[in-house]
């Protein structure tokens, strides 16, 4: 399958039709961004860290009968995946408070919540991503129908329960992440995006080690190094 025209880029990919319409492929970068672009910088090698990451959890998430655009892995930095509408709200599942929850209501930074925590925000730069709630996603039309939201709530907490299952095999903590849908050619909503360290937050179960983006946003260090231990213990699970 090859590229044939850049449809889309973004901070972490390229988005390129193919001679298929109905089949994409998401180039990942080496760029890393941070506080909606204020941040930036690059990491070679980050693209291929995430892919092969992402290719890894769309697959198990597949194999637990959760549909994505997921198709196949082509190399390192390419994946093939379905096309699909992009509903524009960020899905955040959050299971232990850190980061904005933390400075935003004032609950101590490393608690465990009482029970998972989905939030909306709109998918708007312009914006700066603000806070949705199901009234404000249904005027701006972001979905057809109150269903559609329920839907997708219900599935961010069954992909959580699968992913907080697989990490915590590999001795990591799932402590919140984001989330994004599409429509596919069926009218169908599915799971897009990608899966990866830079839009999840995960921690080591012993240490509390930071294991993902963080280590950039608050200047750490060791983010490749990172992103490879999280992949290393996927792959010799």
């Amino acid at each position: 399958m090859k590229k044939t025209e850049l449809l889309y880029e973004g901070k972490a990919k390229k988005i390129w039709t193919t001679e298929d319409k109905d089949l994409l492929i998401s180039e990942f970068k080496d760029s890393l961004t941070a506080f909606n672009g204020e941040k930036k910088s690059s990491e070679e090698g980050k693209g291929a860290l995430n892919n092969k990451i992402s290719a890894a959890l769309f697959e198990y998430l597949e194999s637990k009968g959760v549909p994505t655009h997921y198709v196949k892995m082509l190399d390192d930095n390419n994946m093939l995946h379905k096309r699909a509408d992009v509903i524009k709200i960020e899905v955040i599942v959050r299971n232990i408070a850190t980061g904005s929850l933390s400075r935003n209501l004032g609950i101590e930074d490393g608690k465990v919540l009482p029970f998972t925590l989905v939030e909306f925000d709109y998918k708007n730069d312009e914006l700066g991503d603000p806070k949705l709630n199901d009234q404000h996603a249904l005027i701006l039309e972001l979905v057809k129908s109150q269903e559609d939201l329920d839907y997708i709530r219900y599935m961010a907490r069954k992909i959580n329960k699968f992913l907080s299952e697989f990490y915590s095999e590999l001795n990591l903590k799932v402590v919140d992440f984001k989330l994004e849908f599409g429509v596919d050619s069926n009218g169908n909503i599915i799971l897009i995006d990608e899966l990866s360290p830079d839009n999840f937050r995960l921690w080591d179960a012993d240490t509390n080690e930071k294991m993902d983006k963080d280590r950039f946003r608050q200047g750490l260090g060791g983010l490749k190094e990172a992103y490879e231990e999280v992949l290393r213990r996927i792959q010799n699970r």
